[in-house]
């Protein structure tokens, strides 16, 4: 198998990866079934919400979907967002002082995502 071909493969894994799992957790933000979202939201960042922490992770788990549909549809910028959002979900975990190990493995989710923004060419978004 040449490289080419094997690199596309890697893109198409990382696009369905981070296409599908920003959904599923987006979902997941309604239901709270693989765990309750609201607790990871940074005290600091509670205090100066306007609506409640519920509301709020409703409104992260519709980013949440629509940046995983973003990846699918145009992954060159969609990859761009979730890795970027991955940025800011880190950022409110180290200002939480808590869950450090999921901020590590959050960045290296974003590592991945930015990865797949790399291995994209310029305006084609499906071949790399």
């Amino acid at each position: 198998m040449e490289l080419n071909n094997k690199v596309n493969h890697v893109v198409t894994l990382l696009k369905w990866t981070y296409g599908l799992v920003p959904i599923i957790a987006g979902l997941d933000k309604f239901a709270n079934l693989l765990t309750e979202w609201h607790k990871y939201l940074a005290p600091a960042i509670k205090q100066i919400l306007p609506f409640s922490e519920y509301s709020f992770m409703y409104g992260v788990g519709i980013i949440e979907i629509i940046a995983g549909i973003l990846v699918l549809l145009k992954p060159k910028i969609g990859s761009l967002v979730v890795s970027l959002w991955l940025l800011g979900i880190i950022l409110n975990l180290l200002i939480s002082g808590e869950y450090f190990d999921i901020a590590v493995r959050d960045l290296v989710m974003s590592i991945g995502a930015f990865s797949l923004f790399l291995l994209l060419k310029g305006g084609n978004e499906t071949d790399a």
